[in-house]
């Protein structure tokens, strides 16, 4: 009995119809992060786990695709005398990548040399985690990156935040942009008076919205925060008002005035980062709803400035896109002092996203717009330098394989969403004329065979 096809759980398959509508959005993204000067670059699937390991926390750790050394990986392991990790560590050198930013990381350090800084790079390539699948989560998907490294002008936070506002305008996409900063979260650890607690501290908050504040409670108590340093959380996200007002009663709170009495330098210089970026914005015109939201932690180790995440207003689904500022993780590969700031787009998410709210281009239905029905072998030539010429001005059109009745061919337009069809027989080919229908209005016009420019307006949909 043969084996019912299958392929891996977390992947999925993408046919025709799906990747017009995938390029599209890469496309969209693509075009804007050239407009603000952004090149291209790729990075290989695997990465040496030592590139990896130790970049994402102990949760990301445990997320990664492990690549089994090529030959017999087992040949010199006695696998009695081995325990997990120490197994792991022998028999599996290469891990795919987790996300995009550590081998950026990794790339700007081997080839330095080569680079202009501050140093402007996009990357759109796939991603994988060993997470459990579910809606909007899946263990292959692409990531679309822009990064900025070199420079610590809070000039490039805002070029990102402009990236944003111009691709979900782009794809019709009502957004939130919610902006922290991870001096200020260090800053919240040390007035609670639990400095080397920041890491339990972002990990529990982070999950503010998917398990509710007392659940975040309970686990920074599980974590080892005392009851007077929860306190201090609390307190912090239940802050409301403008910016404005946060940012001024963070401030008082940073300069001693919570229960400790601590003041935090940290705390403080996250807060003139947050003020500046936030009079940066504002200056910019930013189209979509731009907020500072305390509870945004991102758990990522590495960010250490501004931390950014974009959420959909209108379709419910996680983080459709993030970000934020590193100063550290080019000096773990031997470079230090090199800042970066950089965005990634969840193009699986936008995708379910634009398919929800049904936001695609109708134009992308089918990547032909004409088909050339096969009525008569002997009109096959002169179908033939009709596509030709065609092609040459942009039309993508095809002509039918077989000599058949014209119901299957009518069914195969239909089936392609291909909006014109052009019927020819002996009297159209002795005329030299062409014979154009529209398939959803049903509209038809006889053409001269060399007046192309009058077909293209046709099948553009001018015909005034």
């Amino acid at each position: 009995m043969a084996q019912k096809p299958s392929i891996p759980k977390g992947t999925r398959d993408f046919g025709p119809q799906e990747m017009a509508e995938r390029n599209y959005i890469f496309d969209t993204i693509r075009d804007v992060y050239r407009l603000y000067g952004y090149a291209p670059i790729e990075t290989p699937a695997q990465e040496n786990l030592s590139t990896l390991l130790g970049k994402y926390g102990d949760e990301g750790d445990k997320l990664l695709f492990r690549i089994l050394n090529s030959g017999d990986a087992f040949a010199q392991v006695d696998l009695a005398a081995e325990d997990g990790p120490s197994l792991t560590r022998k028999i599996c050198e290469k891990g795919l990548r987790y996300d995009l930013t550590v081998p950026f990381a990794r790339y700007v350090v081997q080839h330095q040399n080569d680079l202009s800084f501050p140093f402007k790079r996009y990357q759109i390539q796939p991603v994988w985690r060993a997470d459990r699948p579910q809606k909007g989560r899946y263990r292959e998907f692409y990531q679309c990156d822009a990064d900025v490294i070199g420079s610590r002008s809070l000039l490039s936070e805002l070029e990102l935040v402009q990236i944003v506002d111009e691709v979900f305008s782009r794809l019709d996409i009502r957004v939130a942009v919610k902006i922290n900063n991870r001096k200020v979260l260090s800053g919240l650890a040390e007035i609670c008076g639990a400095p080397d607690k920041v890491v339990d501290i972002t990990v529990a908050i982070d999950k503010l919205d998917k398990i509710g504040l007392d659940a975040v409670k309970a686990e920074m108590g599980e974590r080892g925060l005392t009851p007077q340093a929860i306190a201090v959380v609390e307190r912090i996200l239940a802050l409301e008002g403008t910016t404005a007002e946060k940012i001024a009663a963070m401030r008082v709170l940073m300069q001693g005035g919570s229960a400790s009495g601590i003041v935090s330098e940290t705390g403080l210089r996250g807060l003139d980062e947050l003020e500046e970026l936030f009079g940066l914005l504002a200056a910019a015109g930013i189209r979509q709803e731009v907020a500072m939201d305390l509870s945004l932690a991102r758990g990522l180790n590495y960010y250490t400035g501004a931390i950014f995440e974009v959420k959909a207003l209108d379709w419910a689904i996680g983080s459709i896109c993030g970000g934020g500022r590193y100063d550290n993780l080019t000096g773990i590969f031997g470079l230090p002092d090199m800042s970066g700031v950089g965005i990634s787009f969840g193009a699986d998410r936008i995708y379910d996203v634009l398919k929800g709210l049904d936001k695609f281009p109708r134009s992308l239905a089918s990547a032909t717009t004409l088909l050339l029905a096969n009525m008569d072998a002997e009109a096959v030539p002169y179908l033939l330098g009709l596509a030709r010429d065609l092609r040459a001005e942009g039309v993508s059109c095809e002509i039918y394989p077989d000599t058949t009745r014209l119901k299957k061919q009518f069914d195969y337009a239909d089936r392609k969403a291909i909006p014109f069809l052009s019927i020819n027989g002996s009297d159209e080919v002795a005329g030299r004329k062409v014979n154009i229908k529209r398939l959803d209005s049903g509209e038809q016009r006889l053409f001269d065979r060399d007046d192309l420019a009058a077909i293209l307006a046709f099948l553009c949909g001018n015909t005034d």
